[in-house]
């Protein structure tokens, strides 16, 4: 599900398998987009909707919630192993 148009990632509503084909849907639940699963990506994790570069922000909801500590593919999970927390405080 994509939240917002400005999201560069969507959260998945169920599993998904490395090259299954997933349909992003909007909140309204029109398709607007297909992307091909890069991973395997568990219920509830995020998949990246565009190619985002080291240090670009992760958008969703409209707002940015992370910033990717490596590039991400789309199609890609994006989680913890390839994003960096902007909700989190930072360790010190």
């Amino acid at each position: 599900m994509k939240m917002e148009e400005a999201d560069n990632v969507a959260t998945l509503l169920s599993e998904v398998s490395q090259g299954e084909v997933v349909e992003i849907v909007s909140e309204e639940g029109y398709v607007v987009d297909r992307v091909e699963a890069l991973d395997a990506v568990p219920f509830g994790h995020k998949i990246a909707l565009v190619d985002v570069e080291r240090g670009e922000r992760i958008i969703k909801y409209g707002e940015a919630i992370g910033v990717a500590s490596r590039g991400i593919r789309r199609g890609e999970w994006a989680h913890t192993h390839n994003v960096d927390s902007l909700r989190l405080p930072e360790r010190g």
